[in-house]
């Protein structure tokens, strides 16, 4: 018999409510359309799982490592300054909270903004085996496969996270 509350007790769990799941892009042939155009599939995707998600719940602990909806969205706006622009992160434990002052909007809009600011620059590289227009910078290839790596895995997580704040589902 499942412990009050634990695992297993579906007395406590928010009533699943189901979107229609949005399918991969058609993107054309070209490797570099193709790897943006699944990063923007994902990134996408993570904003609306933050997307109307109600507070508290949104910055409060799913799991016991302390991982959160708000601060996986503040997280991956780090993610790709770093990545893109060239910004340093002093401390990337830090980046999965945001701010008590930072409302839901807040951290959407300003990762709107990264992604915004991210794809300017991708927008000026042709060849995805050249670097990045900054030194030391990786190869386009690498960031790009890197940023679908890194949002993906965590999509996953806010789509957990989502699902047991109020039920929201699909992509």
């Amino acid at each position: 018999m499942p412990e009050p509350g634990g695992p297993g007790n579906t007395d406590r769990m928010p009533k699943t409510t189901r979107r229609r799941d949005t399918p991969p892009p058609r993107t054309r042939n070209s490797e570099t359309e193709t790897l943006r155009g699944f990063l923007d599939y994902l990134r996408t995707s993570i904003a609306a799982k933050v997307d109307g998600a109600p507070e508290p719940a949104v910055r409060t602990a799913g799991v016991p490592s302390g991982t959160n909806l708000l601060g996986l969205l503040n997280h991956l706006t780090f993610v790709e300054r770093a990545a893109f622009l060239g910004e340093e992160v002093t401390s990337w434990p830090a980046t999965f909270r945001a701010a008590p002052a930072d409302s839901v909007a807040d951290v959407l809009a300003r990762y709107r903004e990264t992604v915004e600011r991210a794809n300017d620059i991708l927008d000026g590289c042709t060849d995805p085996g050249a670097p990045l227009p900054r030194p030391g910078a990786p190869s386009v290839r690498w960031a790009l496969a890197h940023l679908i790596e890194e949002t993906g895995r965590h999509a996953g997580h806010a789509d957990i996270l989502r699902e047991l704040i109020d039920g929201a589902t699909g992509r």
